[in-house]
């Protein structure tokens, strides 16, 4: 599973990644980090920082079994909510730090979920995606179109050479919206991780910037 922002249901619920590489490679990752300039507009969805303000929502996303179903994480309680809320970031200043942040509809102004990614490694060059989506807004290519904002921003923004997404290989609607982004499905590992007690598989998915770029010019990124 991946990252802070996990992906989900329809949300590439994820949960951390693991120890990042030390030291620099040229051409890799900047060494600067990234600090977007919100709000980060997309077709129809907004990206923008979660506030505190959003406690009520986010906990609502983070509660909801549905959503959390195949994340790391039970459903959070309203104090536990608030202690991740305050921890997001939407800045990465160096490996092992994720940018989480909300993903607004631009019509109604509601939260439709969260997608963040990861600095994993400055050595090798790699980033993970995570998403996590309200239920009503799922199958609606709110997903799909906040996550490749979000890897627009990973290869243009940090120079990843590599994104990649863990899932609940179970999570089929979470696979789809990689799919549709132009990931390829790169291993199955069986009963790999021992989660809510039970034995899960997981699927990793990987797209490399040199792919991504012959279908997403920089002006599309």
């Amino acid at each position: 599973m991946t990252g802070p922002a996990a992906a989900g249901p329809s949300s590439a619920g994820l949960s951390p990644g693991g120890p990042s590489a030390a030291g620099h490679s040229p051409g890799g990752p900047s060494s600067a980090g990234l600090s977007p300039a919100y709000p980060l507009r997309t077709e129809r969805p907004v990206l923008r920082p979660w506030r505190l303000d959003d406690l009520d929502t986010f906990h609502r996303l983070r509660r909801d079994p549905e959503v959390v179903r195949y994340l790391y994480d039970e459903p959070l309680t309203r104090d536990l909510a608030d202690a991740k809320l305050r921890s997001l970031n939407s800045s990465i200043a160096a490996p092992g730090d994720w940018i989480n942040v909300a993903v607004e509809v631009a019509a109604t102004g509601e939260v439709a979920g969260d997608v963040g990614i990861g600095w994993i490694s400055e050595v090798h060059q790699q980033v993970e995606l995570g998403y996590t989506f309200f239920a009503a807004h799922r199958g609606q290519g709110y997903a799909t179109e906040a996550s490749a904002a979000m890897v627009g921003l990973a290869f243009t923004g940090l120079g990843a050479h590599r994104l990649s997404a863990r899932l609940d290989a179970r999570n089929t609607a979470s696979a789809r919206v990689l799919e549709r982004l132009g990931f390829r499905r790169e291993a199955d590992f069986v009963e790999n991780e021992w989660v809510k007690s039970e034995w899960t598989d997981e699927a990793v998915y990987g797209i490399l910037a040199s792919e991504w770029a012959v279908h997403h010019p920089p002006s599309e990124s």
